[in-house]
């Protein structure tokens, strides 16, 4: 009897794990959005420069990135499922250890490396179970699951603010590492597709016949040889560009605002808006891509040159209505780009190597991730500033 493989079963439990995937990506990347919540606190309880506490944000990130690799690998070495309980243990191990507040260097070890290791073991298995699962409605799936983000960042932005307020910036790292926990449940959830298609009365014969016709997926490992592909190549580049770019000003818009003599709980008001601007723009862009009126590609490009644009006219902000406008006009574009730049890569590698062409994805673009941060924190704040103040009547 001879094995075929399953296609994506486009529905069925496959929504469990969007749902799964929807929690997975709020625990990870919405803790990762907020942490600059924790920036001026650290900076001023070490007593050190702008360029150095963000030291700890910019590893984090760059972790992220630089563990897609490892996490892809593993993946197919494992389950999505393991990696994701594993990824959750280390982000709980992180935060919690960075509530020691033993140094600075101990900040960038546990926030920064095991905080940035645990959030990619977590993201990139659930990006690649939502993928795996859907076919005709991956769009609209991803877009849906990486929604969880944007919804968690809305209610994540004032909490830290008020935990950071009620139990001190330590205490709301424990806090937050016991709220990741969590993804350890996300992670049960995710049941790999089975890898052949039979009947519950032929299921162990069917299950016999596939390991002889096909590779076992354990010996699937890592391809790099998909940077053959200049596709690929051209889209890494912009990836590494991106990463620097569109990252700075969700962690600097806070300290900006405050720059400009905007109220400590306004700062935190922006960014739930920007984050119901995120949600806005993934919902929407996942709708479009959808309906196959312009391949992902052709789309990710328009979106990303208005974003770039918006964050060329950032700094003619100098009050907060202004500020509040352009931070939602990012916050949908931002949203509009995360919700196909993802599920372009298998326009690109096809799904067979959507896992390694994610992991090579993620870890180039952990170059400008981590330039990024600290190269644009001091002249970011002090353009915007200086060009605000300029030009107010």
């Amino acid at each position: 009897m001879k094995s075929r493989r399953v296609g994506p079963p486009d529905g069925g439990y496959g929504w469990v794990v969007v749902a799964s995937a929807f929690f997975a990506m709020g625990l990870t990347g919405a803790v990762l959005k907020n942490i600059g919540h924790f920036f001026l606190e650290i900076q001023s309880h070490f007593g050190v420069l702008t360029s150095t506490t963000s030291w700890v944000s910019s590893t984090t990130i760059a972790m992220f990135h630089i563990g897609a690799p490892a996490a892809s690998a593993l993946t197919l070495r494992f389950s999505q499922r393991v990696v994701i309980v594993v990824g959750g243990v280390l982000c709980t191990l992180g935060m919690s250890l960075a509530s020691l507040d033993i140094n600075l260097p101990w900040l960038y070890l546990t926030m920064g490396v095991l905080e940035g290791t645990g959030i990619s073991f977590s993201w990139v298995p659930a990006i690649s179970m939502v993928n795996h699962y859907f076919s005709r409605w991956r769009p609209i799936a991803y877009a849906i699951a990486s929604s969880g983000e944007c919804v968690f960042a809305i209610v994540f932005s004032p909490l830290f603010k008020w935990l950071i307020e009620k139990y001190s910036w330590q205490g709301a790292l424990l806090i937050i590492g016991g709220l990741q926990l969590n993804l350890c449940v996300c992670g049960a959830l995710m049941r790999p597709l089975e890898a052949t298609r039979a009947s519950q009365t032929n299921l162990k014969e069917s299950a016999e016949d596939s390991a002889a016709a096909l590779p076992p997926k354990k010996k699937a490992v890592f391809h790099c040889g998909l940077l053959k592909k200049p596709e690929l190549l051209l889209y890494i580049l912009f990836a590494i560009f991106a990463a620097a770019g569109f990252f700075t000003p969700t962690l600097f818009l806070v300290p900006f605002a405050n720059s400009l003599g905007i109220d400590k709980y306004w700062p935190a008001f922006i960014l739930s808006v920007m984050a119901v601007a995120d949600l806005v723009g993934r919902l929407f862009c996942g709708w479009l891509a959808n309906m196959r009126l312009l391949r992902n590609l052709q789309l990710l490009t328009i979106v990303t040159t208005l974003l770039g644009v918006v964050l060329l006219l950032l700094p003619i902000s100098h009050d907060y209505w202004s500020v509040l406008v352009f931070a939602s006009l990012y916050g949908f574009l931002f949203g509009c780009m995360v919700a196909i730049h993802v599920t372009s890569i298998v326009d690109i590698v096809s799904l067979e190597g959507f896992d390694s062409g994610l992991g090579l994805f993620m870890l180039f673009r952990s170059i400008g991730g981590f330039i990024g941060p600290p190269a644009g924190g001091e002249h970011f704040i002090t353009f915007c500033v200086d060009w605000s103040q300029s030009n107010k009547i």
